[in-house]
């Protein structure tokens, strides 16, 4: 399901259908566009909103895609018609990249925004799981350690002494960012858990990555589209079902679910800004510098955002998790320099 914010001023409107699509940025001078991650949805909205609100006259469209979407979205050209700003639950890969350069965008701008939590949320009413990365790899893969189909249908049919409840796992889809943090931080870690797996990655990568990220299709993984809120309601109400989703959203919902232990680790601002709970994560914000030459606008943007990242900012305040030393110094930094994308650290 997508969500949108459609704040248009006629002015902008006008301008906007004015221009074809030989322009160098998304929408007239003072329209932006963004589209991309759920997770970074309610971050961007905050400020969407109150720049708007200081900027009169400008108007900011925000779409949640999922970031996989969005990314294609971003990455489809250069112009009038495509989105000015992509949001992101992970680092852009390295394909994505490509096809950004390949169509024109050839000079991405990542702005680090903070930290989130891909966190496993249950039902207050439920008894409380504590599981490992081995426990919910196995009950999810398709192929656990490439020794056939998974016939687990218990939580207790992959640890003895997880209670006998049925699986049911409700998940984003695979255009979705939490999906490939899934993947990257929960999944690969508990299928690595043998140390086959690890070997096999040296020896041949692609069916590593068949194995340790492909997820079962027999209906006890649900794929439960961009709409975390629905998510929760889904979860609330079905004691024994488990959701995957952001920090954030866990947080605003704490009085109807609660967040599943994992390696006996609950997600906190603490454990997530020093990065020692699994599912702890970085969020980005992408921008295309050839939209940034048409449209100043953006620079104001990021420079907004960066005002309400901080510890005690507003976006805290919604369950963003700010960067702390180093990383918050050169998170700012490129707020201020939007220094393009070096390529070669990307996978």
């Amino acid at each position: 399901m997508r969500k949108v914010i459609f704040a248009l001023p006629i002015a902008a409107l006008l301008a906007a259908c004015g221009q074809g699509s030989s322009g160098g940025s998304g929408g007239g001078s003072g329209q932006i566009k963004i589209v991309g991650s759920s997770t970074v949805y309610p971050f961007v909205k905050a400020v969407a909103e109150d720049f708007m609100r200081a900027n009169s006259g400008t108007s900011v469209i925000v779409e949640s895609t999922g970031t996989g979407a969005g990314m294609k979205l971003f990455c489809s050209g250069v112009g009038t018609q495509f989105p000015d700003v992509s949001n992101a639950s992970r680092q852009i890969k390295k394909s994505e990249y490509d096809a950004c350069v390949a169509a024109g965008a050839k000079n991405v701008i990542e702005v680090p925004i903070g930290i989130d939590g891909l966190t496993l949320i249950e039902s207050n009413s439920g008894p409380a799981m504590n599981l490992t990365q081995a426990d919910i790899y196995k009950a999810l893969a398709a192929n656990p350690f490439g020794k056939g189909a998974n016939t687990a249908q218990t939580w207790r049919d992959v640890n003895p002494s997880l209670p006998a409840l049925k699986i049911r796992v409700l998940g984003p889809p695979p255009t979705s960012g939490s999906r490939d943090s899934l993947a990257e931080l929960i999944l690969t870690p508990g299928c690595e858990s043998d140390p086959a797996m690890k070997a096999l990655k040296k020896s041949n990568e692609d069916k590593h990555k068949d194995v340790c990220t492909k997820i079962r299709e027999d209906g006890l993984f649900v794929e439960a589209g961009e709409n975390d809120n629905l998510m929760v309601q889904k979860v609330s109400a079905d004691v024994g079902t488990l959701g995957v989703l952001g920090y954030s959203y866990l947080e605003q919902n704490a009085n109807s679910v609660r967040p599943v232990r994992i390696n006996n680790a609950l997600p906190t601002e603490a454990t997530i800004a020093d990065l020692s709970y699994p599912g702890a994560r970085k969020l980005f914000i992408y921008l295309k510098g050839e939209h940034m030459q048409a449209k100043p606008l953006l620079r104001d943007f990021v420079a907004a955002f960066a005002r309400m990242w901080g510890k005690g900012g507003a976006l805290e305040r919604r369950g963003l998790v700010p960067f702390a030393g180093a990383e918050a110094e050169a998170a700012a930094t490129q707020a201020r320099e939007l220094k393009p994308l070096d390529p070669s650290t990307l996978k």
